[in-house]
Order: structure tokens, then C-alpha cells, then sequence
């Protein structure tokens, strides 16, 4: 049997990995400035949480949710805590996707409404709902494009206008869009997005799956905005490549038996990497550790990397050039050892390192590009999106 092809694969062989370094079979060392879609966010092998993993399975690895799982309980107050919610609920599940599609299906029982807004440019997952809310039609099926999706630009008008026909239930939002290309909404147009919802019944979906868990500078992206959503949406970082996902729900959504349901989400292994996680960005400081080492970057970059744009906040960096990236990605790959991502946007390089980076790898990154790509002039500050006033 062979592997069912999805991915065009790179010819490296990770096999070791600590920090921010990966090592290859060859014993070729790389730095890591991708994380894997945004997944590792403490670094690999953390040693915290590789005893943490350890020392559960040795004890148990998994039974199911019919059963009292005490961990879970304390991942949830360390969460909440963390976080700055500690008065919404979790549910657990074991990705960004089945996230997204658990608070989509939420959002429907609790207003008894099926329409979904998103946003151009959105991804939100693979799974039917999360996929039909994604705005990529080559990625969805005939099979996920009977849902009811509303795709919108950064428009207060035009989600009014939608939300006065009474059928939607949410409004999802990526606080920053990563697979988009690090485009971030204004925070005044997410705090009327906020306003908007709530005059109108639905639900605000926080898809906080690559930009949470510290990686903006605050634990969740939507906070520079100073909004709670109703539902929020997390997962790669959560368990620092580990599987698991969850969604944080508000207080104002009583959970009743039937509306959600897993047999992986939340197992013993999955919460004890998911609490190693949280441990150690309490005790590293890495949310103030991002939002010092991004701003250092993209203060670097705007000076001196010759690009149209440097967006994002904290550790989640997108650099916009006037051409493709892809020369660039390949030559930090191949000639300087550097892991970094691209975009649906293939002119925007994306770049999401650990969280506990250093500034010795960040200036390590910024030489090799420099020697990639001369800068010109410096360029101005990092956009945000767009705001319109509305009428609720």
C-alpha cells in the first residue's frame, strides 16, 4: 500500500529536533522559522514536555470520555486562567478543523439558524463545515457547498446588510489570517463586528487556531481588539504538536448532552501536553517574549528588507514582496538551511517560529535574506485592515 499523495514533499528528513534547530538524517542542522504550520510553539522537545508526555504514559494514555478524566478539568482552569476566560466552558477535540466545525454546529443549535458569514480570504479547515467556510472553492467538494456562506470582505456595511436577513447564526473571523497571508482586520472593525452580533443574534467565532496561544503578543489576537467573542476556536500551539484542538464557550451557551461528542478529544496524552504547554509559557513568559522578539523583527524588516509590507503582530509575520516568493523560500531552504512558509498570496512569505525564539536566530534569519534579497529604502510602518461605520 502506498501513501496517498496530498502534499508536494521537500526532500529533507527531520528526525531530531530541539529550540528552534531541526536536524536532518544527514545530519544537516536547519533553523526553524515555520513551526510546522504554526504548531510548535514552546519549541521541540522542550524538556518540561517531553517529561510531562513521559511521566502520563507511563501511568495511561487514553480511555474514553465516558469516563471522569480529572486532567481535563485541570487543563480547563489552567486554560481559563491563562487565557482570561475563566468563566467560559471547553470543549476538547483533536484539531484547528474539528474546532471550527464544532463551534459552526454550536452556533446553529443555540440560534436555530444554519447561514455562516466568513471572510475572502479565510481558512478555516478541511472538514464540511470548516471547508465551505474556507474561501478556496478548489479545496471544497460538491459534497460541502450545500452550506449556507456568506464570504464578505472587511465590511461593516455589507455583514450588516446580511445580518438584517435574520438567518445567521455566526460570523467566523481568523483575528489574523495565516493561510491568507498574515492579514490582519482592524481592531476597530473587529469591535464593530462584535457590536453587530450581538444586535443581531449570532455568534462571533474566534478562529484563533494559528493566531492564539501567545503567538500575536497577547495569549489571543482578537485581545489587541479588546473583544470576547462567543465562541473561540483553538488549536496547533495548543499542544505543541501533539493532536488536540478545543473550543472556548461562553457562558451565555449552556451545554446539554447530544449537541457535541468525541471519542479522541481530550484524552490523558493530549491534555498533559496541552497543560505542559500552558506551563511553559507561564513560566518563560513567552506571550511578552513574542510580542518583544516581533516587534524587534518586523522593526528589522520594515528597515531594511526591501518589501512592499511587512504585516502580522507578534511572532506571526507575513513579509508581502512585489513578486513571488517562492526563489526566496527555496534559497533560505536549500542554500541557508532556514524553514520558512508561504501564502495563498504567493507573494507573501510567512514566517512563524517558535515562540521562545531568540534573537540571535531571529538576526541568524534576517542575515540570510539580507544575502537573498538586497534592501532598498525602508519602508513605512505595517497596515491593518479596514473600518466602516454602520448603523446596528
Amino acid at each position: 500500500m502506498e501513501l496517498f499523495n496530498v502534499y508536494p514533499l521537500v526532500n529533507i528528513m527531520p528526525v531530531r529536533a530541539l529550540g528552534a534547530k531541526l536536524w536532518d538524517d544527514q545530519g544537516q542542522e536547519y533553523l526553524d522559522f515555520y513551526g510546522g504550520h504554526a504548531v510548535i510553539s514552546i519549541g521541540h522537545s522542550h524538556p518540561h514536555y517531553v517529561q510531562r508526555l513521559t511521566a502520563q504514559l507511563q501511568n495511561i494514555g487514553f480511555y474514553s470520555n465516558s469516563v471522569q478524566i480529572p486532567i481535563q478539568r485541570e487543563l480547563a482552569e489552567k486554560l481559563g486562567r491563562v487565557s482570561g476566560y475563566p468563566d467560559y466552558a471547553l470543549f476538547l477535540c483533536n484539531s484547528g478543523a474539528e474546532a471550527n466545525e464544532n463551534a459552526l454546529k454550536l452556533a446553529s443549535f443555540h440560534t436555530g439558524k444554519k447561514r455562516v458569514i466568513a471572510f475572502r480570504g479565510a481558512f478555516h479547515g478541511r472538514t464540511s463545515g470548516a471547508v465551505a467556510a474556507t474561501d478556496n472553492p478548489k479545496i471544497v467538494a460538491p459534497f460541502n457547498a450545500d452550506h449556507a456562506i456568506s464570504f464578505v470582505n472587511y465590511d461593516l456595511k455589507a455583514v450588516a446588510e446580511i445580518l438584517r436577513g435574520g438567518d445567521v447564526c455566526a460570523v467566523i473571523i481568523e483575528p489574523i489570517q495565516g493561510v491568507g497571508g498574515i492579514i490582519r482586520p482592524s481592531d476597530d472593525f473587529l469591535q464593530g463586528l462584535s457590536l453587530l452580533c450581538g444586535a443581531h443574534n449570532a455568534l462571533l467565532i474566534a478562529d484563533e487556531v494559528q493566531s492564539g496561544y501567545g503567538r500575536s503578543g497577547e495569549f489571543f489576537a482578537h485581545q489587541h481588539a479588546g473583544i470576547r467573542p462567543d465562541i473561540i476556536a483553538v488549536a496547533k500551539g495548543m499542544g505543541n504538536g501533539f493532536p488536540i484542538g478545543g473550543i472556548l464557550i461562553a457562558p451565555a451557551l449552556p451545554a446539554s448532552y447530544g449537541l457535541l461528542g468525541t471519542t479522541f478529544g481530550g484524552n490523558h496524552l493530549a491534555c498533559a501536553a496541552a497543560l505542559a504547554v500552558l506551563e511553559v509559557i507561564e513560566q518563560e513568559d513567552l506571550v511578552a517574549h513574542a510580542a518583544e522578539l516581533g516587534h524587534y523583527l518586523r522593526t528589522e524588516l520594515e528597515a531594511n528588507s526591501g518589501a512592499e509590507e511587512i504585516r502580522g503582530r507578534g511572532l506571526m509575520v507575513g513579509i508581502q514582496y512585489d513578486f513571488p516568493i517562492k526563489e526566496i523560500r527555496d534559497k533560505l531552504l536549500t542554500e541557508h538551511h532556514i524553514f520558512v512558509g508561504n501564502a495563498s498570496d504567493p507573494t507573501v512569505l510567512r514566517l512563524l517560529p517558535p515562540l521562545n525564539i531568540t534573537r540571535t536566530e531571529v538576526d541568524m534569519f534576517l542575515a540570510a535574506l539580507y544575502a537573498i534579497t538586497p534592501p532598498p529604502s525602508p519602508l513605512p510602518s505595517g497596515r491593518g485592515g479596514t473600518s466602516s461605520k454602520i448603523s446596528l
